[in-house]
Order: structure tokens, then sequence, then C-alpha cells
């Protein structure tokens, strides 16, 4: 058997996999087991912001592997610690804790802002946004997305949703007694939508005024997609719990979330653990793609290119009515269409570009911030024309 025979016999059948079979990647270029290239425009789901194989993330991994790869935290290790320092500089907080994955970063983080919650008294439900996802844990399908949690139940209790950019919904719902406020400044899974600045701005003056903590789910806005190192820094704020992954990486699995002083106290020895969060091969490879990440600026280049792919959309597809609206930020767009997306994911893996739907009718273009500008070209021309040929089958199908 091939791998698609044997994983479709052998994988637990979760995934609703395109006939591709992926062998290898340089760049924002991947090709299949036929020798066929493909533009990657979801980079494995913001996670290969550096490309695919970055040399400085697999020479990194490469050293480390052959030293030292995993220990019990019962001790301390150099790329730790020196990844500790990195992200405490870069958030401009106080304490990290090191896992795997977002949804172990959210878990975390979570447990951080319930915990210190008790310990001032507040017991009201920690409030999440409407259309929000956080991962694939019991918990963080509880604060998110409803579709990710049917069947899933009892889920957990402790939650209160409210509506993205609805500053009176917000208002109304916290109080004294809120432990936590939970965001995503973009909205990666739930169609992309944007957390303004005056909400960001209006979430850290109630949090402040009620005592409660800011947690930001910078798992997939983080290290450069959206224009600035994190989303947050857009609108001026600085939160008291940060979540991170994909990115951080450089396409190796690692994840943290970083802490205030003052909310990390509420932690005690036992309090939290990972077996495998922070072991020195993680951190190594974490340490080079983050230090890759500032030496390239690929925040800068998120901006430019993010701006020069989203005029393009307009110029090429604003005028045909198939596409509603462009969201997002840098480099990390979604373009909203007025019909499914589903044809035009499939049209662009014919045209060698991979790409995205979510929400049944968002294209979500999250490409390797080090793309190059004839391959942004390459993308904008393959979006278009996979666009007009979904839009135009579609129409045929309505007036037949």
């Amino acid at each position: 058997m091939d791998a698609r025979e044997t994983t479709d016999r052998f994988h637990l059948d979760v995934y609703g996999r395109y006939p591709v079979t992926l062998e290898r990647g340089e760049g924002a270029w991947v090709w299949d087991t036929d020798s066929n290239r493909y533009l990657d425009a979801l980079a494995g789901i913001a996670v290969n912001s550096l490309g695919h194989c970055h040399p400085a993330v697999v020479e990194a991994v490469r050293r480390q592997a052959g030293r030292l790869m995993h220990i019990s935290n019962f001790y301390y290790s150099r790329p730790q610690a020196e990844l500790c320092r990195r992200l405490a500089g870069l958030t401009g907080l106080d304490r990290v804790f090191l896992c795997n994955s977002g949804g172990e970063a959210m878990e975390g983080a979570l447990k951080l802002a319930r915990l210190h919650g008790r310990k001032h008294g507040k017991e009201g439900p920690v409030i999440t946004l409407e259309n929000a996802f956080h991962g694939r844990t019991v918990a963080t399908i509880s604060m998110g997305m409803e579709k990710y949690a049917e069947g899933f139940g009892p889920l957990l209790p402790g939650f209160r949703r409210v509506p993205l950019n609805d500053a009176a919904a917000l208002e109304e719902a916290m109080d004294g007694q809120t432990p936590a406020l939970v965001v995503e400044v973009v909205q990666g899974s739930g169609g992309l939508h944007t957390a303004t600045g005056d909400y960001l701005r209006l979430a850290r003056t109630l949090c402040d005024r009620h005592g409660a903590l800011l947690v930001v789910d910078e798992v997939q806005t983080g290290v450069g997609r959206t224009g600035k190192m994190f989303a947050w820094q857009h609108s001026g704020i600085r939160p008291d719990i940060v979540a991170l992954a994909k990115a951080m990486g450089g396409g190796f699995p690692v994840g943290a979330f970083a802490a205030t002083e003052e909310a990390a106290s509420a932690m005690d020895h036992g309090a939290h653990g990972s077996t495998f969060g922070g072991n020195p091969l993680a951190c190594a490879a974490a340490n080079a793609a983050l230090q890759a990440a500032g030496e390239q600026d690929l925040a800068g280049a998120a901006a430019e290119k993010g701006r020069w792919l989203r005029g393009r959309i307009d110029e090429e597809l604003g005028p045909t009515g198939l596409v509603r609206e462009v969201r997002g930020m840098g480099l990390m767009l979604g373009v909203a269409l007025s019909f499914p997306g589903r044809d035009v994911v499939e049209g662009m893996l014919r045209r060698g570009v991979l790409s995205n739907c979510t929400q049944g009718n968002v294209i979500r273009l999250v490409p390797p911030l080090v793309i190059s500008q004839v391959q942004l070209e390459i993308l904008a021309d393959v979006l278009a024309a996979s666009v007009r040929e979904a839009g135009g089958r579609q129409t045929e199908e309505r007036e037949s």
C-alpha cells in the first residue's frame, strides 16, 4: 500500500484530506510523490512562516538531536532557558511555560486564569467571544465555536460568550466576579473576523476596572503573521497572558504561554506541568525560528506583502460580485465569497496552489511570510481564476 492507502486503512478517519501525498518542501514550494510542485498558501495552517525546511531551523534541530533531545523538567537545560528569556523579551511579559501545541497553551492559560480568579474570590464565568476557536481539547471546545463541541457533552461550565466588537455586550457581561476575558485578535478558523483597536482597548480597560485577566490567543497570529510580532501590538494594549504556538517552532511542534508576574504568581509547584513541554530539541528549533523571524523582519514583510495581496484581490475580484469582502491583517487574509468555497480550493489545487476554506465560504490565505513577489503574483492569479471558474459554475447551476 502507498501512503494514501495505508493512512486511509489505519488512521482515525477525522480529516477530509485531498488526494495529494506531499514529500518535501523548500521555501514556499512543496512537492508531492509524483514530483508535482505546489505553491503553499496554507503553510501548514500558519505554521511555516519561515517556509519549509528553513536552513537555520534544520541545522538547529540536527545539531541538538545529536546532543540531547529530551530530559525531565526536574532538570535545567540551556535551550529551554534561552527560549524562556527570548519569549519574555518578545512579549514583554515575565513568566513563560513551555508545552507542545496551541491547544495545550490555551489549556494552561485557562488554568492559570481560573486559578488567579479563585485566589481573588472571582467565581463568575470566563468571558469568551462568539465564533472563536482555541483548540480541540474539552476545555477549549467548551469556550469556542459550537460546531466543534457537537457530540462531546457535557462540556465544561464556567464560560459566557459575547459577540466580537460589540462594546455594549462586553460591558454588560463583565463585572467584579469575572476572572478573565479571552480574545483572538483575528479569528483564524472563525472566518478571519478581526477585533478592532477600539474594542481591544475597551477590553483592556474593562479588565483593569474589574480586576480580570486579559488573555490573548496568538497561536495563529503570532510571530509576525499580521504585520506585527504579535497581533495585540496593533492596538497598543498589553495582555496579562498570551498563548503561542504554530510559527514559533518553524515547523517543529512547540507551544507556550507567557504571563505577567502578578498573574503567574497564582501557580505554585505542581499546579501545572508537561512531560515533553520545553524539551531541548523543541526549544532549539524555536530559538532558531524566532531568531530568523527577527533577522528577516517577517513582521514587516507580512505587512507589505499583505497590503499588496489585498489590493490585488480587490482589483481582480472586487468588481465581479463574487467576493463580499477581504478580511484579516498582514498575510492572514480571508476572502469571503458570495458562494461556498470548496470548489475554489479544489480549483486552486488543480492549478498548483494549496489553500483552505473556513466557515464554508471564506478562503483562508496564510502563506509563508518569506513568499516572493513572483510567488504572490502566482497566488493572486490562481485565486482569481479559481474564484471566477467556481463562481460562474455556481451561477449556471442556480439559473438552470
